[in-house]
């Protein structure tokens, strides 16, 4: 989730994404690579969890950031490229 957050696929865009010529977007949604079998999933894992609930920012901004009732800013919990410590390794 952390990934499709920052590479910026989300529940909007996930079907767009799915069309893309970016290797570490088609990696990630199981376009290339056996990632998702290599641990025991499917290839398409992280593109079925991405539609059922979203990237990370999007879940965050749901439960407990803007867009519900506590209004928490993400603060610390942004990714490590906008100043919080929310990092992934790449998908490989």
């Amino acid at each position: 989730m952390i990934n499709a957050d920052e590479l910026g696929v989300s529940r909007q865009n996930l079907d767009e994404s799915l069309k893309s010529r970016t290797p570490s977007i088609r990696r990630l949604l199981g376009l290339e690579g056996k990632f998702g079998e290599q641990i025991g999933l499917s290839k398409d894992w992280a593109a079925r969890i991405i539609r059922l609930v979203g990237n990370y920012g999007e879940v965050y901004e749901r439960n407990v950031g803007a867009g519900s009732k506590l209004g928490i800013p993400r603060g610390i919990n942004s990714l490590w490229s906008k100043g919080g410590i929310q990092y992934a390794p790449p998908i490989r």
